[in-house]
């Protein structure tokens, strides 16, 4: 079954809203057993309208649309769908009563455009909308009018009344108008959707497991992990997700059986911790701040940073895990000369001799971190963040970390990009993560 997504909004289209609602819907329906194949953002415009639901009813088997029924004078969708639809809008008296209680909850007084909100297409099911004045509307066009017009159908998939997911092709094309804002178009999707979809179709399982890695690059990883993922069973897929110092590594396995999935994702998560073992570092939704903390929390030591180039990023992250009192006592952000040597006792011969940025100098504040607050461990950081001072000898991206431990102090060279804000996120990643290799 192919669904698709529709959103209307001109405050999409020119920045001033994230399209939040079509990521949640998308994992709703995934979590569920339903994929979807296509986002479109359209205007509040009524040739946009009609045409989008023109394109998707020949190209998807369930269309979801969100945004432009509400009460306001703009909102023209509920005049559109008619015209799509071949309808006419008529007073319902179910929503009315709804809009009366609601409002009577409030103390608010209805208005005409309220009132307006009662009254729904003729052809559609209404869906009760509990947060709001906005009916959801749920529509059905029979197969033989949306492949009007179509090309050369696959016949053998049509006798077999079915698609690749294995979701039966109920005859027709559903379409379901949801309101835009947020809380109540989740409510609905949840309450009415969901359920609806579930007594029309037989969902197939997909089962998901992202594995979070940190030091490699997507190009990289892909290289090293070119031989296991050719041999990946055919049901399993894997996509690589790489953002600013972290790449995430996720499974999909589509099947019949969750259980059967999970041990199959399992055992391939194994072979590539044989593969990665010093990139892996959680799962899912694992953080590397939460997992040091982690770590941290159960060896009972204690952690603190001297950051000049991160100007208190990493302490940030660290902070931002609840309970990271018991472990971490402070950061200094010696960004200065004046204030690594006053501060973090680094000696100005260091700093004369090789310069602020250099292995000799992150030693000496990671070592005087560590003294000051007088933890177990500690983590510096000294680059060029850039967009500018870098030069021949240390071009913007030049970073140099340490890290001091009970036992030893090290330091690592790292040459990241140009951009000042993936060169701060990147350090403080790589950073919480030799920590972690430390841990």
């Amino acid at each position: 079954m192919k669904i698709e997504i529709i959103n209307i909004g001109d405050e999409i289209l020119i920045g001033q809203v994230i399209n939040t609602n079509a990521a949640w819907m998308a994992e709703e329906l995934n979590r569920n057993g339903f994929k979807v194949f296509q986002f479109t953002v359209i205007s509040d415009k009524r040739e946009h309208i009609l045409q989008a639901l023109n394109d998707a009813q020949n190209r998807a088997d369930l269309v979801l649309v969100s945004g432009g029924i509400g009460p306001t004078r703009d909102d023209i969708t509920k005049q559109t769908i008619c015209e799509f639809f071949e309808t006419k809008l008529v007073f319902n008296q179910d929503a009315f009563r709804d809009i009366e209680i609601l409002f009577g909850r409030r103390g608010y007084k209805i208005t005409e455009l309220n009132r307006k909100q009662a009254e729904l297409p003729e052809s559609c099911i209404p869906l009760p909308n509990r947060m709001g004045t906005a009916r959801g509307m749920w529509f059905e066009k029979e197969r033989g009018s949306r492949d009007e017009g179509r090309g050369t159908r696959d016949v053998g998939r049509e006798a077999n009344n079915e698609d690749e997911s294995g979701i039966r092709d109920p005859g027709s094309g559903i379409f379901v108008f949801l309101p835009g804002v947020p809380f109540e178009m989740k409510d609905l999707f949840t309450r009415e959707v969901i359920p609806r979809l579930k007594e029309r179709f037989t969902p197939t399982t997909i089962y998901h497991k992202t594995v979070m890695t940190q030091g490699k690059g997507e190009s990289f990883m892909a290289d090293i992990l070119e031989a296991w993922e050719n041999n990946l069973p055919k049901h399993i897929s894997l996509a690589y997700l790489p953002q600013p110092g972290i790449v995430r590594l996720r499974f999909t396995a589509v099947g019949e059986q969750q259980e059967e999935l999970e041990t199959e994702v399992d055992d391939e998560i194994r072979k590539l911790h044989k593969l990665i073992p010093d990139l892996i570092f959680g799962y899912d939704t694992d953080t590397l701040e939460a997992v040091v903390g982690q770590l941290l929390m159960v060896k009972n030591q204690s952690l603190a940073t001297a950051e000049s180039c991160t100007g208190g990023y990493i302490a940030h992250l660290i902070t931002s895990i609840a309970g990271s009192s018991s472990y971490f006592k402070g950061s200094i952000v010696a960004y200065s000369n004046e204030a690594k040597q006053n501060i973090l006792y680094v000696k100005e011969d260091s700093l004369v001799a090789h310069g602020a940025v250099s292995e000799q100098v992150v030693l000496e504040m990671a070592l005087g971190a560590r003294d000051r607050f007088r933890t177990d461990y500690s983590i510096a950081t000294s680059g060029i963040a850039g967009p500018t001072g870098g030069t021949q000898e240390k071009p913007v991206g030049t970073v140099w970390i340490a890290i001091a431990t009970p036992e030893r102090v090290f330091a690592k060279h790292y040459l990241f990009g140009n951009n000042r804000e993936r060169n701060i996120r990147r350090t403080a990643l790589q950073a919480l993560n030799l920590l972690r290799k430390e841990l």
